[in-house]
Protein backbone atom coordinates (compact mmCIF):
# COMPACT_ATOMS: atom_id res chain seq x y z
CA UNK A 1 0.00 0.00 0.00
CA UNK A 2 2.82 2.28 0.75
CA UNK A 3 4.83 1.87 -2.48
CA UNK A 4 1.41 2.09 -4.48
CA UNK A 5 1.21 5.61 -2.70
CA UNK A 6 4.63 6.17 -3.64
CA UNK A 7 4.24 5.67 -6.96
CA UNK A 8 1.14 7.93 -7.51
CA UNK A 9 3.18 10.84 -5.75
CA UNK A 10 6.24 10.17 -8.03
CA UNK A 11 3.81 9.58 -10.77
CA UNK A 12 5.66 6.47 -11.93
CA UNK A 13 3.24 4.83 -14.59
CA UNK A 14 5.62 1.79 -15.19
CA UNK A 15 3.73 -1.33 -13.38
CA UNK A 16 6.19 -2.68 -10.34
CA UNK A 17 8.72 -5.35 -11.44
CA UNK A 18 7.69 -8.82 -10.50
CA UNK A 19 11.30 -9.97 -9.64
CA UNK A 20 14.07 -7.45 -8.25
CA UNK A 21 17.96 -8.60 -7.68
CA UNK A 22 18.72 -9.59 -4.53
CA UNK A 23 20.88 -6.30 -4.01
CA UNK A 24 18.67 -3.92 -5.61
CA UNK A 25 17.24 -2.49 -2.39
CA UNK A 26 20.37 -2.37 -0.43
CA UNK A 27 22.58 -0.35 -4.15
CA UNK A 28 19.56 2.05 -3.25
CA UNK A 29 19.50 2.79 0.27
CA UNK A 30 22.78 2.66 0.39
CA UNK A 31 22.83 6.16 -0.60
CA UNK A 32 20.38 6.85 1.99
CA UNK A 33 22.49 5.86 4.88
CA UNK A 34 26.14 5.97 3.94
CA UNK A 35 26.99 5.73 7.52
CA UNK A 36 25.44 2.70 8.27
CA UNK A 37 26.92 0.33 5.54
CA UNK A 38 28.21 -2.42 7.62
CA UNK A 39 30.71 -5.50 6.76
CA UNK A 40 30.39 -8.71 8.48
CA UNK A 41 32.89 -9.13 11.36
CA UNK A 42 36.18 -11.41 10.18
CA UNK A 43 35.40 -13.53 13.52
CA UNK A 44 32.33 -13.31 14.86
CA UNK A 45 29.63 -13.75 11.52
CA UNK A 46 26.78 -11.74 13.96
CA UNK A 47 28.40 -8.80 14.61
CA UNK A 48 29.17 -6.16 11.76
CA UNK A 49 31.14 -3.38 12.06
CA UNK A 50 29.79 -0.33 10.65
CA UNK A 51 31.25 2.42 8.55
CA UNK A 52 30.83 4.94 11.14
CA UNK A 53 33.06 2.89 13.46
CA UNK A 54 30.43 1.63 15.47
CA UNK A 55 29.45 -2.03 15.95
CA UNK A 56 26.01 -3.78 15.49
CA UNK A 57 24.85 -7.22 16.05
CA UNK A 58 22.08 -9.36 14.49
CA UNK A 59 19.53 -11.65 16.21
CA UNK A 60 19.94 -15.18 16.76
CA UNK A 61 16.97 -16.03 13.79
CA UNK A 62 17.89 -12.96 11.58
CA UNK A 63 17.47 -13.83 7.77
CA UNK A 64 20.65 -11.64 6.78
CA UNK A 65 23.28 -13.90 8.58
CA UNK A 66 25.76 -15.17 6.48
CA UNK A 67 25.45 -11.55 4.27
CA UNK A 68 28.92 -9.60 4.01
CA UNK A 69 28.21 -6.77 3.32
CA UNK A 70 24.90 -4.70 4.72
CA UNK A 71 23.08 -1.07 4.98
CA UNK A 72 21.03 -0.66 7.65
CA UNK A 73 18.32 1.41 7.87
CA UNK A 74 17.30 1.01 11.46
CA UNK A 75 19.59 0.35 14.71
CA UNK A 76 18.17 -0.13 18.69
CA UNK A 77 21.05 0.80 20.98
CA UNK A 78 21.53 -1.36 23.63
CA UNK A 79 23.81 -1.63 26.83
CA UNK A 80 26.45 -3.59 25.21
CA UNK A 81 26.11 -2.84 21.84
CA UNK A 82 23.75 -1.87 19.35
CA UNK A 83 21.09 -4.31 17.43
CA UNK A 84 20.33 -4.30 13.65
CA UNK A 85 16.80 -3.98 13.75
CA UNK A 86 16.39 -3.75 9.89
CA UNK A 87 19.03 -4.25 6.88
CA UNK A 88 19.41 -5.16 3.21
CA UNK A 89 22.05 -7.04 1.81
CA UNK A 90 24.47 -4.79 -0.76
CA UNK A 91 26.55 -5.35 -3.35
CA UNK A 92 30.49 -4.65 -2.68
CA UNK A 93 30.97 -4.26 -6.30
CA UNK A 94 28.50 -1.84 -6.72
CA UNK A 95 29.28 -0.01 -3.17
CA UNK A 96 33.05 0.56 -4.75
CA UNK A 97 31.86 1.86 -7.93
CA UNK A 98 29.22 4.37 -6.03
CA UNK A 99 31.88 5.33 -3.51
CA UNK A 100 35.41 4.52 -4.77
CA UNK A 101 37.35 7.56 -2.66
CA UNK A 102 36.07 6.18 0.45
CA UNK A 103 38.41 2.45 0.13
CA UNK A 104 41.54 3.59 0.69
CA UNK A 105 44.57 1.95 1.22
CA UNK A 106 47.57 3.25 3.12
CA UNK A 107 50.04 2.48 6.26
CA UNK A 108 49.05 3.31 9.90
CA UNK A 109 51.58 3.87 12.15
CA UNK A 110 50.56 3.54 15.87
CA UNK A 111 51.50 2.61 19.42
CA UNK A 112 51.03 -1.42 19.98
CA UNK A 113 50.35 -1.26 23.73
CA UNK A 114 51.02 -5.11 23.93
CA UNK A 115 54.81 -4.28 22.92
CA UNK A 116 54.88 -1.00 24.43
CA UNK A 117 56.57 0.13 21.09
CA UNK A 118 55.87 1.41 17.58
CA UNK A 119 54.23 -0.77 15.29
CA UNK A 120 52.53 -0.60 11.46
CA UNK A 121 50.24 -2.35 9.36
CA UNK A 122 48.81 -1.65 5.56
CA UNK A 123 45.33 -1.31 5.55
CA UNK A 124 42.86 -0.94 3.03
CA UNK A 125 39.41 0.76 4.75
CA UNK A 126 36.14 2.01 3.54
CA UNK A 127 35.35 4.70 6.11
CA UNK A 128 36.47 3.16 9.50
CA UNK A 129 35.67 -0.61 8.46
CA UNK A 130 38.99 -1.93 8.24
CA UNK A 131 38.90 -4.44 5.23
CA UNK A 132 42.30 -5.94 5.23
CA UNK A 133 45.26 -5.40 7.82
CA UNK A 134 48.99 -6.50 7.36
CA UNK A 135 52.10 -5.91 9.44
CA UNK A 136 54.14 -3.03 7.31
CA UNK A 137 58.06 -3.90 7.40
CA UNK A 138 59.54 -0.69 7.66
CA UNK A 139 57.04 1.92 9.52
CA UNK A 140 57.91 5.75 8.04
CA UNK A 141 59.57 7.61 10.56
CA UNK A 142 57.89 10.56 9.64
CA UNK A 143 54.72 9.04 11.13
CA UNK A 144 56.61 8.15 14.71
CA UNK A 145 55.26 11.43 16.94
CA UNK A 146 51.77 10.39 15.94
CA UNK A 147 51.74 6.93 16.85
CA UNK A 148 53.42 8.56 20.10
CA UNK A 149 51.10 11.18 20.62
CA UNK A 150 48.21 8.28 20.69
CA UNK A 151 50.37 6.35 23.33
CA UNK A 152 50.05 8.87 25.53
CA UNK A 153 46.14 9.03 25.03
CA UNK A 154 46.89 5.49 25.88
CA UNK A 155 49.10 5.37 28.83
CA UNK A 156 48.04 8.56 30.23
CA UNK A 157 50.35 12.11 31.00
CA UNK A 158 52.48 10.22 33.74
CA UNK A 159 53.98 8.72 31.00
CA UNK A 160 55.66 11.57 29.81
CA UNK A 161 58.87 13.05 31.71
CA UNK A 162 57.67 15.52 34.34
CA UNK A 163 60.02 16.45 36.84
CA UNK A 164 58.82 17.79 40.62
CA UNK A 165 59.53 21.44 39.16
CA UNK A 166 57.02 21.03 36.61
CA UNK A 167 54.38 19.43 38.53
CA UNK A 168 54.37 22.46 40.86
CA UNK A 169 54.63 25.13 37.35
CA UNK A 170 51.43 22.74 37.01
CA UNK A 171 49.97 23.47 39.70
CA UNK A 172 50.82 26.93 39.86
CA UNK A 173 49.19 27.37 36.71
CA UNK A 174 46.05 25.75 37.70
CA UNK A 175 45.73 27.27 41.42
CA UNK A 176 46.04 30.87 39.54
CA UNK A 177 43.43 30.53 37.14
CA UNK A 178 40.69 29.64 40.33
CA UNK A 179 42.48 32.08 42.59
CA UNK A 180 42.61 35.02 39.66
CA UNK A 181 39.52 34.09 37.03
CA UNK A 182 40.27 37.53 35.34
CA UNK A 183 44.06 35.93 34.40
CA UNK A 184 42.33 32.45 33.11
CA UNK A 185 42.18 33.47 28.97
CA UNK A 186 45.57 34.47 29.23
CA UNK A 187 46.78 31.09 31.22
CA UNK A 188 46.43 27.96 29.50
CA UNK A 189 43.98 25.43 30.55
CA UNK A 190 46.32 22.26 32.25
CA UNK A 191 43.73 19.72 33.60
CA UNK A 192 44.14 16.43 32.44
CA UNK A 193 41.49 16.69 30.16
CA UNK A 194 42.43 19.61 28.43
CA UNK A 195 46.36 18.82 28.39
CA UNK A 196 44.61 15.10 26.52
CA UNK A 197 42.42 16.85 24.06
CA UNK A 198 44.91 19.38 22.47
CA UNK A 199 48.16 16.85 23.03
CA UNK A 200 48.66 17.47 18.97
CA UNK A 201 48.77 21.23 19.35
CA UNK A 202 51.63 21.20 22.05
CA UNK A 203 53.11 17.97 22.42
CA UNK A 204 53.38 16.11 18.60
CA UNK A 205 55.88 18.92 17.70
CA UNK A 206 58.33 18.29 20.81
CA UNK A 207 57.94 14.35 19.48
CA UNK A 208 59.16 14.98 16.19
CA UNK A 209 62.28 12.73 15.01
CA UNK A 210 61.75 10.75 17.95
CA UNK A 211 60.95 6.55 18.02
CA UNK A 212 60.54 6.56 21.79
CA UNK A 213 58.73 8.41 24.04
CA UNK A 214 61.62 7.77 26.79
CA UNK A 215 63.01 10.17 24.02
CA UNK A 216 61.47 13.02 25.01
CA UNK A 217 63.98 14.71 28.15
CA UNK A 218 62.08 16.60 31.03
CA UNK A 219 63.66 20.28 29.78
CA UNK A 220 62.14 19.22 26.10
CA UNK A 221 58.57 18.42 27.66
CA UNK A 222 58.74 21.50 30.09
CA UNK A 223 59.21 23.66 27.19
CA UNK A 224 56.27 21.98 25.36
CA UNK A 225 54.40 22.49 28.05
CA UNK A 226 55.45 26.12 28.23
CA UNK A 227 55.58 27.40 24.32
CA UNK A 228 52.09 29.30 24.76
CA UNK A 229 53.40 31.34 26.80
CA UNK A 230 55.36 34.45 26.02
CA UNK A 231 58.32 36.23 28.02
CA UNK A 232 55.88 38.45 30.27
CA UNK A 233 53.34 35.95 31.15
CA UNK A 234 55.75 33.61 32.37
CA UNK A 235 57.24 36.18 34.38
CA UNK A 236 53.84 37.23 35.86
CA UNK A 237 53.35 33.79 36.54
CA UNK A 238 56.67 33.71 38.58
CA UNK A 239 55.19 36.94 40.14
CA UNK A 240 52.07 35.51 41.24
CA UNK A 241 52.91 32.46 42.15
CA UNK A 242 56.52 32.58 43.41
CA UNK A 243 58.47 29.36 44.39
CA UNK A 244 60.03 30.99 47.28
CA UNK A 245 59.24 33.19 49.66
CA UNK A 246 61.30 35.72 51.80
CA UNK A 247 61.06 35.35 55.71
CA UNK A 248 62.01 37.31 58.32
CA UNK A 249 65.42 36.01 58.92
CA UNK A 250 66.61 36.80 55.34
CA UNK A 251 66.47 33.43 53.24
CA UNK A 252 63.76 32.64 50.75
CA UNK A 253 61.58 28.98 51.72
CA UNK A 254 59.90 26.96 49.32
CA UNK A 255 56.24 27.34 48.38
CA UNK A 256 54.64 23.98 47.96
CA UNK A 257 51.39 23.96 45.43
CA UNK A 258 48.78 21.70 44.91
CA UNK A 259 45.81 21.05 43.37
CA UNK A 260 42.76 18.80 44.55
CA UNK A 261 41.96 16.49 41.73
CA UNK A 262 38.75 14.60 43.60
CA UNK A 263 37.64 18.51 44.49
CA UNK A 264 38.96 20.01 41.13
CA UNK A 265 40.13 23.36 43.22
CA UNK A 266 42.91 24.64 44.40
CA UNK A 267 44.77 23.39 47.69
CA UNK A 268 45.77 25.94 50.39
CA UNK A 269 49.62 26.43 49.69
CA UNK A 270 52.23 25.90 52.11
CA UNK A 271 55.37 27.23 53.11
CA UNK A 272 57.49 25.17 55.53
CA UNK A 273 59.56 27.36 57.92
CA UNK A 274 61.09 26.75 61.01
CA UNK A 275 59.51 28.53 63.97
CA UNK A 276 62.51 30.84 64.85
CA UNK A 277 62.63 32.22 61.40
CA UNK A 278 59.86 34.39 62.03
CA UNK A 279 60.09 35.75 64.71
CA UNK A 280 58.65 39.34 64.64
CA UNK A 281 56.30 38.52 61.41
CA UNK A 282 52.47 39.16 62.67
CA UNK A 283 50.77 38.14 59.23
CA UNK A 284 50.73 35.16 57.40
CA UNK A 285 53.01 35.70 53.45
CA UNK A 286 50.23 36.08 51.07
CA UNK A 287 50.50 35.26 47.13
CA UNK A 288 48.61 35.84 44.07
CA UNK A 289 48.21 39.79 44.52
CA UNK A 290 47.83 39.24 47.99
CA UNK A 291 44.29 37.39 47.85
CA UNK A 292 45.89 33.97 49.18
CA UNK A 293 47.64 33.44 52.45
CA UNK A 294 49.94 30.39 52.75
CA UNK A 295 49.42 27.69 55.19
CA UNK A 296 52.53 27.90 57.47
CA UNK A 297 53.87 24.67 59.02
CA UNK A 298 55.88 25.90 61.78
CA UNK A 299 59.40 23.91 62.11
CA UNK A 300 61.05 23.01 64.80
CA UNK A 301 65.20 23.40 64.77
CA UNK A 302 65.29 19.68 64.02
CA UNK A 303 62.49 19.94 60.98
CA UNK A 304 60.04 18.51 63.12
CA UNK A 305 56.32 20.41 62.91
CA UNK A 306 55.23 21.79 65.02
CA UNK A 307 52.13 23.51 64.41
CA UNK A 308 50.11 24.36 61.04
CA UNK A 309 48.40 27.99 60.80
CA UNK A 310 47.63 30.92 59.02
CA UNK A 311 46.72 32.95 61.95
CA UNK A 312 50.41 33.86 62.93
CA UNK A 313 49.56 36.33 65.52
CA UNK A 314 47.27 33.79 67.23
CA UNK A 315 49.97 31.71 67.43
CA UNK A 316 52.55 33.59 69.25
CA UNK A 317 49.78 35.29 71.71
CA UNK A 318 48.06 31.85 72.31
CA UNK A 319 50.48 28.61 71.38
CA UNK A 320 54.03 29.26 71.80
CA UNK A 321 54.22 30.29 74.96
CA UNK A 322 53.25 26.16 75.12
CA UNK A 323 55.48 25.55 72.43
CA UNK A 324 58.43 27.47 73.87
CA UNK A 325 58.06 25.55 76.99
CA UNK A 326 58.65 22.09 75.52
CA UNK A 327 60.95 22.24 72.84
CA UNK A 328 63.52 24.72 74.94
CA UNK A 329 64.66 21.53 77.00
CA UNK A 330 65.08 19.63 73.76
CA UNK A 331 66.87 22.31 71.56
CA UNK A 332 68.64 24.40 74.45
CA UNK A 333 71.03 25.46 71.44
CA UNK A 334 68.31 27.61 69.50
CA UNK A 335 66.90 30.79 70.76
CA UNK A 336 63.36 30.80 72.59
CA UNK A 337 62.79 34.23 73.59
CA UNK A 338 60.49 34.97 76.35
CA UNK A 339 58.93 38.20 73.37
CA UNK A 340 58.89 36.50 69.84
CA UNK A 341 57.51 40.01 68.68
CA UNK A 342 61.01 41.50 69.39
CA UNK A 343 63.15 39.06 68.86
CA UNK A 344 65.54 38.44 66.10
CA UNK A 345 64.87 36.49 63.56
CA UNK A 346 67.01 33.61 62.68
CA UNK A 347 68.13 30.30 60.92
CA UNK A 348 70.95 29.52 63.11
CA UNK A 349 71.41 28.46 66.50
CA UNK A 350 72.63 30.39 69.35
CA UNK A 351 76.33 31.92 69.47
CA UNK A 352 78.70 30.05 71.23
CA UNK A 353 79.98 32.07 74.47
CA UNK A 354 83.71 32.84 74.09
Amino acid sequence: QAARQWRRRLRVEAPPPSDLPAHALGDLLLHAFPDRIARQHATDPKRYVLANGRSAGLFDDSALYGEPWLVVSELRDEAREARVLRAVPLDEARLRREFPRRFVSEERVYWDAERRGIAAVRESRYDRIVLDSRPAARPDPSRYADALVDAVRQLGLDALPWSDGLRQWRARVRCLRAWMPELAEHLPDLSDEALLATLEDWLRPALDGKSRLDALDAQAFAEALKASLDWNTRQRIDALAPTRVAVPSGLARPVVYAWDAAADAPVEPVLAVKLQELFGLADSPRIADGRVPLTLHLLSPGGKPLQITRDLRGFWDRTYPDVKKEMKGRYPKHPWPDDPWTAQATHRAKPRPR
